[in-house]
């Protein structure tokens, strides 16, 4: 059925997913420990606009951490995961070449791992450049007993993740959009 235009499904790749998109019984821990060292790769398009966008987001990527083993980085991944697709719900406009008034706006979620490594990234369909924030907004010793001095009034979601994450970065996309990086180094040792 190749030539009908019709979509073919190789059976022995296919894999059963549960309700949320997450692969069910493709692999136990130990066979993720296993592959650990060869590096994973996960993507998640969802809509911005749907109520339970962040959750599905953070839930998802939680998930996958813990088939892969990495469970102790799940409470700083969640957070900036978390942090980065509120940033698009909140703030992203699509460019006009992405998509058209009144339309759902995507939000793309990736997870990649190589060895010592864990990426994230977070892409949207709005070309405007993040602003991430260089340096302390407040010096500690001036703030004195007031610590929320140490929050700036905005970016405080992109400046969380810059405080977990080993390093933050964007890139753009082509046509448009952009996507927001996240990585965090892997201790192997533990």
């Amino acid at each position: 059925m190749a030539g009908d235009g019709g979509c073919v499904m190789d059976a022995r790749r296919a894999r059963k997913h549960d309700h949320s998109g997450h692969e069910v019984g493709t692999s136990s821990p130990q066979q993720a420990e296993e592959l650990g060292s060869a590096g994973h790769f996960r993507a998640l398009t969802l809509f911005a606009e749907a109520p339970d966008t962040v959750r599905a987001a953070r839930d998802t990527v939680r998930a996958w951490l813990e088939t892969w083993g990495l469970v102790d980085l799940c409470d700083d991944v969640r957070l900036v995961v978390s942090e980065l697709v509120s940033n698009v719900v909140q703030h992203a406009v699509p460019d006009s070449c992405l998509t058209l008034p009144g339309a759902s706006r995507r939000v793309e979620v990736t997870v990649t791992t190589w060895p010592g490594l864990l990426c994230i990234g977070v892409g949207d369909e709005d070309s405007t450049p993040p602003d991430l924030p260089v340096g302390e907004c407040v010096s500690p010793a001036l703030a004195g007993d007031l610590p929320e001095a140490l929050l700036p009034d905005q970016g405080r979601g992109l400046l969380i993740t810059q405080r977990l994450a080993d390093s933050v970065w964007w890139s753009p996309k082509e046509p448009g959009g952009k996507t927001v990086w996240a990585r965090f180094d892997i201790d192997n040792t533990t």
